[in-house]
């Protein structure tokens, strides 16, 4: 490690006002001091000396300043072996880096990123001392994902060059860079920031201050809740994870995520949004209190929400917690024949995902004519399948065998298990659920696939609730491998016990949840995509820059404002009214700009526009 820098670097105090009109910013800043020198610090330094910035690394700890050099030595070589980087470049690259243990290293630097723990008083001192050593134009960027950009800057002699700079763990792989304005900051420091994110290939996002920024904002109070379903006990940390990956698409579940992230920092992020919001939903759940308090903080220390081969290691290991694989202790029903009830989509969907597995299916429209087209839409599914060889011919034309179309609940008469897929409408439903208990023969399980509405109220509209259970596919069902078995305080044990064998059969991965509004994917999943719409209405970020910020940022496969004109924002708005009608949490209740969109009847996708326009098919 170098040595710190004499003491003949500048000392001259900054705290006279600053001048009308201060120097611009450089369009490329050299050098680049970070300061502090840990996991983000060193992954920042990393990323600029590849661009090919001079910089200079600066933590009071010479062990963490040694940790930085060999962490991105390490990196270069795996770079050299994979073939990114030559021999010669990386040690350009490397020879681009000094470390030191003083801030006056700092003296020439034209943009300082300070990256030091997540504590006002810790960055705070960073910056005054700052303010008498660096030149009054260099730029100033925390790369704080908690605090408040504006309370940093409103104690530094120039505020309007300090600004927010959130890169993303691990910041050479992540592309997401969020450029945080407070009310003080000057439009040439953030034009010059974002121009350097760019440089750097990253992907910059203008957002203002408040806690969290744009991705954390949403995300973490995604995670707070799924800590909290999983300490009231509705459903499994398994569960949680697999509904939420399966049937979001997302890279990670909730809680494997928070283990990642640490305990600690989520706890700290969430007190930190509570603070300024005063919104439930960022109430750290106590859970994470627990459980950071006991040192159990997640991957870092051994232990979380699952248990891990070593502290730091990603290896999950089975614990007092883990589910067995013991057979459940009743066994199913027989379900030979299957009835599906429906001519939509989600309908067809199903019935070709039981005709595919072997199952005679009846599927049952209202008139003949739908039974026929619905059919013949599976027809088309099918050919796309052999099209693109995951099907054969022959296994297609089986599997159109085994649907027999009709247009009466009659043809139920024999069916062992029958799935509904009307319309969400209870009061549909429910009529349906009472002519299906006089048609279906004793013994049959009939089952819901409702999102949003009580199962139990469908169960009560038979004289047999207990046979009723849920079952939650997503759409498209055959490429869904997402389930979840929903079991009222009525239903039978072996009636859940069938739902769950008859999922494994057809290749499915069920999750077990309670008969509560939204499940679980839907009560993780609208609450975020409502806090998005809030923070548009707040004019905090554009639509563009939030789908941005969660895709890149967050693993989302979609952005929050994708995903509602695809969902359809009347569908949207029904799911969120469920969920603040059965929870109460102000919370909760519908961003006043979703009920605007739907009152207009720009409901997405399907109507040409939501969010955003769209070309109507």
């Amino acid at each position: 490690m170098d040595a710190p820098l004499a003491s003949s670097a500048p000392h001259a105090s900054l705290a006279t006002p600053a001048s009308p009109t201060p120097p611009a910013p450089p369009s490329r800043f050299s050098p680049i001091a970070v300061v502090g020198l840990g996991t983000m610090g060193t992954g920042i330094a990393d990323v600029l000396v590849r661009a090919g910035h001079e910089v200079i690394g600066i933590d009071i700890s010479d062990a963490a300043a040694a940790r930085a050099v060999a962490s991105i030595e390490a990196a270069t070589t795996r770079a050299v072996e994979r073939g990114r980087l030559g021999a010669g470049e990386r040690r350009t690259v490397l020879a681009r880096l000094r470390t030191f243990s003083d801030l006056r290293a700092a003296a020439d630097a034209e943009l300082v990123i300070e990256a030091v723990p997540e504590s006002y008083e810790t960055k705070q001192h960073v910056f005054r001392e700052l303010d008498g050593i660096v030149s009054p134009a260099a730029v100033l960027a925390t790369g704080t994902n908690a605090l408040s950009v504006t309370r940093l800057a409103a104690e530094s002699a120039h505020p309007e060059r300090l600004l927010g700079l959130h890169f993303f763990n691990p910041a050479p792989a992540m592309r997401l860079v969020e450029v945080v304005s407070s009310v003080l900051t000057s439009p040439r420091a953030v034009a010059a920031v974002t121009a350097l994110a760019r440089q750097l290939g990253k992907e910059p996002v203008a957002v203002g201050d408040r806690p969290g920024f744009v991705a954390d904002g949403l995300l973490f109070g995604y995670l707070n809740q799924a800590a909290a379903m999983y300490e009231a006990g509705y459903a499994t940390r398994e569960d949680i994870d697999a509904a939420m990956r399966l049937g979001c698409g997302l890279p990670m579940g909730p809680l494997t995520l928070l283990d990642l992230i640490g305990l600690d920092t989520a706890r700290t992020v969430l007190e930190a949004m509570y603070a300024a919001t005063h919104d439930r939903l960022h109430a750290p759940a106590p859970v994470l209190r627990q459980l950071s308090e006991a040192g159990l903080t997640g991957r870092k220390s051994g232990r979380g929400f699952y248990t891990y081969a070593a502290p730091g290691n990603g290896t999950a290991v089975p614990d007092a917690r883990t589910p067995t694989a013991a057979p459940d202790t009743v066994p199913g029903r027989t379900v030979a024949s299957v009835g599906v009830v429906g001519s939509g989509t989600m309908a067809g969907g199903i019935a070709e995902v039981f005709a595919r597995a072997g199952y005679e299916v009846v599927l049952v429209a209202r008139t003949p004519e739908k039974a026929v087209a619905a059919t013949a839409r599976i027809g088309s599914s099918l050919n796309r399948s052999v099209a693109k060889g995951r099907l054969t011919a022959g296994a297609r034309d089986g599997t159109l065998s085994r649907i027999v179309p009709a247009d009466s609940l009659d043809a139920l008469a024999e069916a062992d298990l029958v799935i509904e897929a009307v319309a969400e409408d209870l009061e549909v439903k429910r009529a349906l659920f009472a002519r299906l208990d006089k048609v279906c023969r004793p013994g049959a399980v009939l089952a819901t696939t409702t999102s949003s509405l009580p199962v139990v109220a469908c169960a009560r509209a038979t004289s047999r609730p207990a046979d009723v259970i849920g079952m939650h596919f997503f759409n498209p069902a055959p490429a869904m491998k997402l389930v979840e078995v929903v079991r009222t305080v009525l239903t039978a044990d072996d009636v859940h016990a069938t739902a769950r064998e008859v999922c494994a059969t057809v290749r499915k991965h069920p999750v077990d949840c309670g008969d509560r509004a939204g499940f679980i994917v839907n009560a993780l999943l609208f609450p975020y995509l409502n806090n998005a719409v809030k923070m548009l209405e707040q004019h905090y970020a554009t639509p563009d820059d939030i789908d941005t910020a969660m895709k890149l940022g967050g693993g989302y496969p979609m952005g929050p404002f994708e995903l509602l004109d695809v969902v359809g924002l009347d569908v949207s708005l029904a799911i969120e009214r469920g969920l603040h009608r059965e929870f109460r949490d102000p919370g909760l209740a519908p961003a006043p700009l979703l009920e605007r969109l739907v009152a207009a009847g720009c409901l997405g996708r399907k109507t040409g526009r939501g969010f955003r326009e769209h070309t109507r098919r």
